[in-house]
């Protein structure tokens, strides 16, 4: 009858385990990318992302892109990672695809598309002007004369537009090899009365991004106003506010996708006022950035510089142009509390990767640096683990003599413990240590650019998604795809085995319950581990083949604690 009750209750308990951790994962965790590939049949096939691109569709977008670009006079964009242009209607960026970046996994894939014009699937667009009185203002129906037909690294192109009171207004556009344009608005008064200027930049979207938030990992809104790093609002809160305004010197704000960012960068010297907006109607978001209002005498004239990111969010390169335009662009990525740990393993792997060339075996050699520096603390886990084995027959005496007065087992215990010089948390200390780096290692292959769409080996195509392939359908033989809980690939099967393994080197649990949750545990995190990412199962498989391995070691150096951990128990 006890061990009927103590099975029963095992088995509740790993299942609150399983659905537990389920919802922890879902509030405290960004998703796994969804799967890059599946196996048909035993062959593997590239799957469509069509959450590749930043925005969400808007029922209103009907209209093909490319009739709607081919519409309106525009300059070519063309550097070595960005394509589109500049619709000389409104002196908008609103076409711009990521070259570098795919949307699958497939090289044929098409690249990632950023910015799309109004009226379209996913638009998407930056665009630049003035409000104030005085003067006739150029507007979103301005056709503007443009000084070139190609805007890349080495030719700038000024749009120009004279609104015949006197008054010239011109835009520079300046781009580099990266993701960063350089906008200078001009306003010159050759009128015969003063005039008050206010220039403004702006990135318009249409619908909330594709990719989730989580409370560990911020999509939507963003910015740094006065030096502060702002991640308070989601596309919800703008929506139910209307719009929510700053106050900020310098700084910058716009949308941040998981992967993808458009910003504006106004002057670092200037006190601007920035803004996000959502109109109800169109269901639009909108992040702008205005300068004061200044009086332009006649005969003078107004000049304003504004930068426009639009790419993708990676480390290096944000870090780099956060020096040159003195304001912290990196915190687009939300590492979340611990990005003063985060990111030195994430630049570890980075260094890895660059001198390995594959990004899996990256993985296995920072799992191997964290054993070696964790070597001498398991040395001191192993022989805890051996001394707590050798007492266990006085634990048990005197529980049994104790049974039914807690206090003073615990009492007992305690005084046990420390005439043999046993710690019982010193198992827990190699453990512990471990999770902030998992933590970090998972957190890196969800929300870094860098870590996208990166084969291993094999059917490993992406590390960053589920491992496909999975016996469950007879690896896509069976005409069904289970669900992703099910979905029990070959890496998280191994990861359940291998902690079966190290369980049968581990001392027996005296408690018969706890013995039976650890006994049904390796196949509770099979399943926990089956919806993520490629990589960190690979991480805990090869941590797990290393556990073994050092057991193995220290058996062969300390015979004493191979002694220690096989005498039996006696009853």
């Amino acid at each position: 009858m006890n061990e009927n009750r103590n099975m029963i209750l095992a088995v509740v308990l790993s299942a609150l385990v399983l659905i537990g951790w389920g919802l922890a994962t879902q509030y405290f965790f960004p998703a796994a990318n969804p799967p890059a590939t599946k196996v048909d049949h035993g062959r593997q096939v590239a799957l469509p992302q069509p959450h590749a691109g930043p925005a969400a569709t808007s029922p209103a977008a009907v209209r093909d892109r490319r009739i709607v670009i081919s519409e309106t006079p525009r300059v070519a964009i063309e550097t070595p990672r960005l394509r589109g242009s500049i619709n000389l209607k409104g002196a908008r960026i609103d076409d711009l695809v990521l070259t570098t970046e795919r949307q699958t996994i497939d090289p044929n894939s098409p690249p990632v598309r950023l910015f799309s014009p109004g009226g379209t699937p996913d638009a998407y667009f930056a665009s630049f002007g003035w409000t104030g009185s005085g003067f006739a203002a150029p507007g979103p129906d301005t056709v503007w004369r443009a000084s070139g037909t190609r805007l890349t690294p080495s030719t700038p192109v000024t749009l120009s537009w004279d609104n015949g009171r006197g008054q010239l207004f011109q835009i520079v556009f300046t781009v580099d090899e990266n993701y960063l344009f350089s906008v200078e608005q001009r306003v010159s008064n050759g009128g015969t009365g003063p005039i008050a200027a206010q220039p403004f930049s702006l990135v318009n979207r249409v619908g909330e991004s594709h990719d989730p938030t989580a409370w560990t990992n911020h999509v939507g809104p963003v910015g740094v106003f006065s030096g502060v790093a702002n991640y308070d609002n989601d596309f919800k809160d703008v929506r139910e506010a209307g719009s929510v305004s700053y106050q900020s010197r310098g700084g910058w704000l716009g949308f941040s996708d998981k992967y993808w960012l458009a910003a504006l960068v106004p002057d670092q010297s200037t006190n601007v006022t920035a803004t996000f907006r959502h109109n109800g109607r169109s269901d639009a978001y909108q992040a702008d950035v205005a300068a004061p209002q200044t009086v332009v005498p006649p005969g003078q004239g107004l000049r304003t510089e504004t930068h426009l990111f639009a790419g993708a969010k990676e480390v290096q390169l944000l870090r780099a142009y956060s020096t040159s335009l003195g304001t912290a662009l990196e915190r687009a990525i939300d590492w979340g509390w611990f990005r003063w740990f985060m990111l030195p393993i994430f630049s570890l792997l980075v260094w890895l990767f660059d001198h390995l060339g594959n990004f899996g075996v990256a993985i296995i050699c920072l799992v191997v640096i964290v054993r070696a520096l964790l070597f001498p603390i398991a040395q001191r886990q192993f022989a805890s683990m051996a001394k707590m084995r050798s007492v266990q027959p006085k634990m048990k005496a005197l529980q049994e003599r104790h049974k039914d007065d807690r206090m003073k087992l615990q009492e007992e215990m305690m005084k046990l413990y420390k005439e043999e010089k046993v710690n019982p948390a010193a198992g827990c200390l190699p453990i512990l240590l471990q999770i902030p780096i998992m933590y970090a290692l998972y957190k890196t292959l969800l929300i870094s650019v860098e870590m996208r769409h990166k084969p291993f080996v094999l059917w490993i195509r992406d590390l960053s998604a589920p491992d496909p392939m999975t016996p469950v359908n007879l690896f896509g033989y069976l005409p069904f795809t289970p669900p992703h809980i099910l979905a029990l690939g070959v890496l998280p099967i191994l990861v359940g085995v291998s902690i079966w393994f190290q369980q049968k080197l581990a001392p027996t649990a005296a408690d018969p319950v706890q013995q039976q949750v650890m006994g049904l545990m390796p196949w509770v995190l099979m399943f926990i581990m089956a919806p993520f990412a490629a990589g960190l199962q690979l991480y805990w498989l090869t941590n797990n083949a290393l556990s073994i391995l050092q057991q193995r070691i220290l058996y062969a150096r300390h015979p004493e604690l191979k002694a220690a951990m096989t005498t039996p128990i006696k009853k």
